[in-house]
């Protein structure tokens, strides 16, 4: 399966299939917006949206050893038909949030769930393949079909919404991951033999490792970032009445896609350590940024600058914990790593709508910023750590 070339098919078939999950489930961005007008509140939003990234957390020990066990493609066939499924769900709940909330709940822990094993499966599998030297671009890259996918996923939503109905835009969103399902049909298994060669480190030893646990608390507060990003701008754009909502998707994931266009290479020439903390400053200061908007193109600008730190910040992450790993720890260890980030998102997204319930939707943007530059400070004192270690 080892090829010097970063551009293969097998890659491009695997970017493909990740654009067509990330639309479905960027769709549900928008997923707010059917909540608050079903009578739910910003704590309600909080906990029904944060519900799918508390399944990603809670069940990602077991996705990721499976990962391991099982191959990487095999388990994206399951995450992807989940994926088909969990849209389709929505269709049956009917009624106000609090008479449906508890299989709304439920169904948001089946969709989390989903989703989890396919991007533990897909980024697994894009490590195997790529070249040693070229991670960071490899994994920034192949990153670019989600992003574009989280754009083109709220703003065709919002335009199903205006047209249509929510109902459609569930239908739609399961056609997307069916799309995905064919387009991963072609590849072959990544891992080969080392999928049978599983190392017997635990997911807890794993994590004591000076390079998987910094990852995966930078990654936990990123989380945070991204609840605030993905749950709380929409209903926050349209408290405030700014016209197209999606814009900041557009602009964030744009911005996203051109800092690992034109950046691919940067972070593997001058190492993850260097540019880590202005990844996690540059994206404090977008959400922070998010206060100051009061018509769509300051919206615009806000996704802009908070989507540059997300271009930056997510390939350094996944690079730092799996740079020099074996094959068969790579799937516990992506799931440390991604579990982290649904971990922060699932906490960010309960805890951001209290505070956006209590004092407002200023100070929920203000305390989620404030999260990333308590990475960057974190990440500062541990660097010296990581150095003498020789982990960087």
């Amino acid at each position: 399966m080892a090829d010097s070339r970063l551009y293969t098919p097998v890659f491009f078939a695997m970017a493909l299939a990740n654009f067509c999950i990330l639309s479905g489930f960027g769709a549900f961005f928008m997923f707010p917006l059917y909540l608050v007008n079903a009578g739910g509140s910003e704590s309600d939003v909080g906990i029904v949206m944060g519900a799918s990234a508390l399944a990603s957390v809670l069940f990602r020990p077991w996705i990721s050893q499976m990962v391991d066990r099982m191959g990487r493609k095999r388990c994206y066939s399951v995450g992807l038909m989940m994926m088909v499924v969990a849209p389709l769900a929505y269709l049956f709940l009917n009624g106000d949030v609090e008479q449906v909330f508890a299989p709304l709940v439920a169904v948001r822990i089946f969709h989390g769930a989903g989703f989890a094993v396919c991007i533990t499966a897909a980024f697994t599998y894009v490590a195997d393949i790529v070249p040693k030297n070229r991670l960071n671009e490899g994994i920034g890259i192949f990153g670019v079909s989600g992003l574009t996918g989280a754009a083109i996923g709220p703003a065709l939503a919002e335009i199903i919404i205006r047209q249509w109905d929510f109902e459609t835009l569930f239908i739609a969103a399961g056609g997307a991951a069916f799309l995905g399902f064919l387009f991963h049909l072609p590849v072959p298994e990544s891992c080969g033999d080392g999928c049978s060669r599983v190392q017997s480190s635990t997911f807890l030893e794993l994590f004591r490792r000076s390079r998987v646990m910094t990852s995966a608390l930078l990654s936990l507060l990123f989380g945070v970032g991204l609840a605030a990003s993905n749950t709380f701008v929409s209903p926050f754009a349209y408290e405030r009445n700014l016209g197209f909502i999606s814009v900041y998707y557009i602009a964030y994931s744009s911005a996203a896609v051109l800092t690992r266009i034109i950046g691919a290479r940067i972070a593997d020439r001058l190492g993850e350590d260097r540019v880590i903390p202005y990844a996690l400053a540059v994206t404090g200061g977008g959400l922070v940024s998010t206060i100051l908007v009061t018509g769509s193109g300051l919206l615009a600008v806000s996704g802009f600058v908070t989507g540059v730190g997300h271009g930056f910040l997510y390939p350094c992450l996944s690079a730092l914990a799996l740079r020099g790993e074996p094959v068969g720890v790579r799937g516990r260890i992506t799931g440390i790593f991604t579990g982290s980030i649904d971990a922060g998102v699932f906490g960010g997204s309960v805890i951001l709508g209290y505070v956006g319930s209590w004092a407002g939707f200023s100070a929920l943007f203000a305390a989620a910023g404030s999260a990333l530059v308590l990475a960057m400070c974190f990440f500062r004192l541990q660097r010296e750590r990581l150095r003498a270690d020789g982990v960087i």
